[in-house]
């Protein structure tokens, strides 16, 4: 259902027309202050009980059921073959608009906060940030963390609407002849197969989605990491992905599963709006790393 259709529409509109044209259009300053009224008032009105009532039911509060020993071990471990990166702490917030301005993701699938930002959805974005920021001094931006993201977007029974991912990006300008997207292609796609490894995966396998002609063969050359195409790929398409995306697959005693995911995006051209940049992210799930390991003897 729209979110224009059924009770949004019963909620928002009314004789002096739609409430959500009149907050919206507010200066930023006076609807931070709105937001902060509305939110005191109805904190106001609850109680320690109803408090805990709502932990033990929204999904969007309760911990993951994941031993932390085990995401710690998996953080670890693809934290420890980042060498060639720089590895920062991100803030769990970042700018209001981030994730659909910047990354074309939808704002309804993000979790908004009353101060102007919005829960951290996806590392690689708030990353992109702060590469973009670095590319005024440095030649070539390489960033890596660990940070835990909100999603809100329904999701199927026994996934978590918070989970941990390990995020980097590698940022800098056009060199000509795809060298860039070359060179920093096969050290992501190294790295990625490093980490499943050094959790013991017995098998790493990428599969390409090739955007541009232009891109076609690019992860020939990485070494020791199998390469498929996967040409029917849905997700990534649309402006999110440019040029050449690909899928992280690994396994750990059973069959090949998904674990990662990266790609070229047009991220920091658009930040700093010059045609000339260029980024490319890529991610692993650590929460899913953590499922698929083989509990200890």
């Amino acid at each position: 259902m729209a979110h224009d259709e059924g009770p949004g529409r019963r909620v928002l509109s009314g004789p002096g027309g739609s409430a959500a044209d009149v907050l919206s259009g507010l200066p930023g300053a006076d609807l931070t202050t709105v937001q902060l009224e509305v939110a005191r008032r109805r904190a106001a009105r609850l109680v320690g009980p109803d408090v805990l009532r709502r932990h033990r039911t929204d999904r969007f509060t309760g911990p993951s059921p994941l031993p932390f020993a085990v995401l710690r071990r998996v953080e670890d471990a693809v934290v420890g073959t980042a060498t060639a990166f720089d590895l920062v702490t991100l803030s769990p917030l970042v700018p209001l608009g981030t994730h659909s301005a910047v990354a074309g993701v939808s704002q309804h699938r993000v979790v908004p906060t009353g101060r102007g930002t919005e829960v951290a959805a996806d590392p690689t974005t708030g990353l992109a940030l702060e590469a973009a920021v670095r590319r005024s001094a440095e030649d070539v931006v390489r960033l890596a963390t660990v940070q835990r993201v909100v999603r809100a977007q329904p999701v199927p029974a026994g996934l978590f609407a918070h989970f941990s991912l390990f995020g980097a990006v590698t940022a800098g300008r056009d060199s000509g002849d795809l060298a860039f997207e070359r060179r920093h292609l096969a050290e992501h796609a190294g790295m990625l197969a490093a980490a499943c490894r050094a959790l013991g995966a017995s098998a790493v396998e990428l599969a390409v989605t090739v955007l541009d002609p232009r891109f076609e063969g690019l992860l020939d050359a990485v070494p020791d990491v199998p390469v498929r195409p996967f040409p029917d790929r849905e997700g990534g398409r649309g402006g999110y992905y440019e040029g050449l995306c690909f899928k992280v697959y690994a396994s750990f005693g059973d069959e090949l599963a998904e674990v990662g995911d990266g790609g070229f995006t047009p991220w920091t051209r658009r930040l700093l709006g010059n045609a000339k940049e260029r980024l490319l992210t890529s991610a692993l799930g650590v929460d899913r790393l953590a499922t698929l390991l083989p509990a200890p003897a």
